[in-house]
């Protein structure tokens, strides 16, 4: 019997568990995918939102500016990539002022620090790759950018340091009301629990409906990105914005916190909740409408494209608490953008709802702080010499674009929730993700693999699943 289990190890589960390790309590996450940040979590836009596209007082408005303040302590609590480079909204023409000047008093009634609307000459002087039509814009310098993997990895390692359980490769099929509390139907047995916390992502609709009458429908929402190799990523140093339409922000241009230049998402609505691929058109549409705002896009430099899904949930809000008729079920839904924003506030807020609840006690030993994986390009060149001597390994480059180490992927398997395959090695160490994409360094990435979790080759795959890369001898086939 659990306390609490919580449907789903994306950024908001993540951030509940971390939450509630800080209490006496027996908590597990139940997760159907092999690792974590496997859903919504692993493909957005690694922003950190200001705050001021929420309506105001809306949950969304609220957790934003939560969890914009909370962001920079906790990153240096758990040690992941953050930067506030602050956000810019172009206005493209003057008889959209209006709509700039809205969006400007919606930001300080949600509570945004610092807003202020630029003209064109600071704008320029600002960013010089900005739109020549550019007429204004709303400038927020409390906005920034994350690794939304090392922010997801960093709160799952944190809480499962404090005690709480995580199941992967276990997909909850039904839930049951018992006596004080439920019964959670895997595909991996039952398990009994006081309270469940529904952080499904796009499936969170499919819990909610098995257990109330109250129905919630979440549309998955596809965004399609591009993103640009390290070489441009100085052409912006702000996250560019257009003015907010009926489908949320639009094309942004942004670089990343490891030197890359995202442009992206569309905002398209589909049926199929595992539909990430993308679509020529949608890339049309990315490029696009992304030079609109920002000139001189060096398009050839593109490495990669991919798409993630956003939970929109109809009434365009988050939907956190307790289901009225469903006593012990905990919703957190609809989380789509600000939600990685937002995750570290609504993993607060859970956290309180059940520690009301349960009358919760606080730990004496909460380990409040994490690690991440040793990067040897941040050491002195005295104190790499000395690294390498001791571990050898670590001279060992195994991925050349983004100079990863055979000791950082060996730390990344063999840490808690270890990496178990390809996909789950490059969201920490990023080995694969550079200009060749995986090209080179994957043969040597599944041999540390194998060694290291004394496996066959044939039992690696790329995401977990079915997604095995090697299926056959050559010489056997011949």
């Amino acid at each position: 019997m659990y306390d609490v289990i919580i449907i789903g190890a994306g950024v908001s589960g993540a951030a509940t568990a971390r939450e509630l390790s800080r209490y006496k309590i027996k908590a597990c996450v139940i997760e159907k995918e092999e690792d974590v940040c496997c859903g919504t979590s692993k493909a957005n836009s690694a922003l950190v939102h200001a705050g001021y596209d929420a309506a105001e007082g809306s949950l969304k408005a609220k957790l934003n500016v939560r969890g914009n303040q909370m962001m920079e302590q906790l990153s240096r609590d758990l040690d992941f990539p953050f930067k506030k480079n602050g956000s810019l909204v172009v206005c493209l023409h003057e008889e959209d002022m209006p709509n700039l000047q809205a969006l400007y008093n919606r930001g300080i009634a949600n509570g945004v620090k610092e807003l202020r609307i630029l003209n064109r000459e600071e704008l320029k002087e600002m960013e010089p790759n900005i739109s020549d039509q550019a007429y204004a814009a709303l400038y927020a310098p409390t906005a920034g950018i994350v690794c939304p993997f090392g922010m997801n990895m960093a709160m799952a390692e944190n809480a499962n340091a404090n005690g709480v359980e995580f199941k992967f490769d276990t997909e909850v099929t039904d839930l049951k009301p018992i006596d004080k509390g439920w019964e959670v139907h895997t595909d991996h047995g039952v398990f009994q629990t006081r309270y469940v916390v529904n952080a499904a992502g796009v499936y969170a609709d499919r819990f909610h409906n098995m257990v109330s009458e109250e129905k919630i429908h979440i549309t998955p929402r596809r965004g399609d990105y591009c993103l640009l190799d390290k070489s441009a990523g100085n052409h912006v140093s702000k996250t560019i914005f257009a003015l907010p339409g009926k489908y949320g922000k639009g094309i942004l241009v942004a670089p990343t916190v490891h030197g890359n230049l995202l442009l992206g998402p569309t905002a398209i609505d589909i049926d199929d909740k595992e539909g990430t691929n993308t679509t020529r058109e949608g890339l049309d549409q990315v490029i696009a409408k992304a030079e609109m705002n920002v000139k001189n896009i060096p398009l050839r430099q593109v490495i990669t494209s991919f798409a993630g899904l956003r939970a929109h949930e109809d009434g365009n809000e988050f939907l956190i608490g307790e289901v009225e008729d469903a006593k012990g079920f905990i919703d957190c839904a609809g989380i789509e953008s600000p939600g990685l924003t937002s995750a570290p506030a609504i993993g607060e807020m859970i956290a309180q709802i059940l520690k009301e609840k349960m009358n919760l006690e606080e730990k004496e030993d909460f380990i409040a702080t994490r690690k991440r994986i040793l990067d040897p390009n941040t050491l002195s060149k005295e104190e790499r010499i000395a690294l390498i001597r001791e571990k050898p390994e670590y001279g060992n480059i195994i991925c050349r674009c983004e100079m990863v180490t055979e000791g950082e992927i060996m730390d990344a398997i063999n840490r808690p929730l270890g990496a178990k395959s390809l996909d789950g090695v490059k969201r920490r160490t990023r080995a694969g993700m550079g200009r060749c994409q995986d090209g080179f360094c994957s043969p040597r990435t599944m041999e540390i693999l194998a060694r290291e979790r004394h496996v066959s080759m044939f039992d690696i795959t790329k995401s977990g699943g079915n997604s095995r890369i090697v299926t056959d001898n050559n010489k056997d086939s011949l």
